[in-house]
């Protein structure tokens, strides 16, 4: 069994540097944390097998590492999650990554230095999928939500492209032509599987696509003055809107209101993500209900599913969002809640 001396011959670093590696107990440099990751990959190395191993009993807890404390639809999601895994008679231990691949990867060792039994992860936005990496080589079951990853990893969440294609098209029946898309943060899969959406439904309905009506975040949790400025700007101006999450929409209504504009009097809008209070903005939000509580539920399945059987094959769901038809868009109010549509997974 390769141990821990051997990765370290193989990388030419101290254990020491090692077990600050896998443990996150001391920042190392990159080029260093590539090379023991490269040795461990060699050598085939899988830490804490034998101490869980020896260990025997699960201590019944699971680990969540996503942005939820500034994300509203991770709130419901973590909601879920835990309702779900209380069923079973599992705690969470809970960590607010922020979106920022760094902080995601010293949370997650955090977690595992706490023998959580496997993780319930919505990865940030890291080329290199370092914590995934991470996972890998500490042995640890995990199941990914909302973001997918091309990896053989459980994962789960709501099918993208179609819905917010549903969107477009809405907007396009409406007589606008001028549709901008203000898409989550750049890097990730439901940010990429959105815009795709948005070409799509452009495509459907007829209409040319303006690259300079597609704006996306580069770092998290970017106000969304700028983006508002240059989608209303010149002399053809944007005259609906299509944003990518929830979060942003509230800071896209924000910008409007600042700018003296009205929702749908000046420009039409519409969202991805329900929220709680969808219902009290004046006008209330046409958007797409992802759901939320068989995203949780579904996740915990996965993991539980996982820790019984680890060599079963990965599974990579889609669900089915729904569009909730308001008045945002454009339309006549319709209500109390407007009438639902399923729009099915691929």
């Amino acid at each position: 069994m390769t141990t821990m001396a051997e990765v370290a011959k193989q990388a030419g670093v101290s254990m020491t540097t090692v077990s600050h590696v896998l443990n996150g107990t001391r920042r190392v440099n990159e080029k260093t944390i590539a090379r023991v990751h490269a040795a461990i990959e060699r050598t085939g190395y899988r830490p804490n097998s034998i101490a869980r191993a020896l260990a025997g009993a699960r201590t019944r807890s699971i680990g969540v590492a996503m942005s939820g404390i500034s994300n509203p639809y991770f709130m419901d999601v973590i909601s879920a999650i835990e309702a779900e895994a209380a069923n079973h008679g599992y705690a969470l231990l809970l960590a607010d990554t922020h979106d920022e691949p760094d902080k995601e990867l010293r949370m997650v060792q955090e977690l595992v230095l706490r023998q959580v039994d496997g993780l319930v992860l919505a990865p940030a936005p890291d080329a290199h999928m370092r914590t995934l990496d991470y996972l890998a080589t500490a042995g640890v079951p995990a199941v990914l939500v909302d973001r997918f990853v091309p990896a053989g990893i459980d994962q789960v969440g709501t099918e993208n492209e179609r819905p917010t294609a549903t969107l477009v098209k809405h907007l396009a029946d409406l007589g606008h032509s001028r549709i901008a898309i203000v898409a989550g943060l750049h890097g990730l899969s439901t940010t990429e599987e959105r815009v795709r959406g948005y070409r799509a439904g452009l495509h459907e309905s007829g209409l040319p696509v303006d690259d300079a009506l597609i704006e996306s975040a580069r770092i998290p949790y970017v106000p969304a003055d700028d983006a508002i400025g240059r989608l209303l700007s010149g002399s053809n101006p944007a005259t609906a809107l299509v944003v990518g999450s929830n979060s942003m929409t509230i800071r896209v209504l924000r910008a409007l209101r600042e700018r003296g504009l009205s929702v749908p009097r000046d420009i039409a809008l519409v969202g991805f993500d329900d929220f709680e209070w969808s219902d009290l903005f004046q006008p209330r939000l046409t958007v797409i209900a992802q759901p939320t509580r068989d995203i949780g539920a579904k996740a915990i399945e996965l993991l539980l599913s996982r820790l019984d059987d680890r060599d079963r094959e990965p599974q990579s769901l889609r669900l089915p969002a729904t569009f909730v038809h308001r008045e945002s868009c454009g339309c006549k109010a319709q209500g109390d809640r407007g009438p639902r549509t399923v729009v099915p997974a691929a």
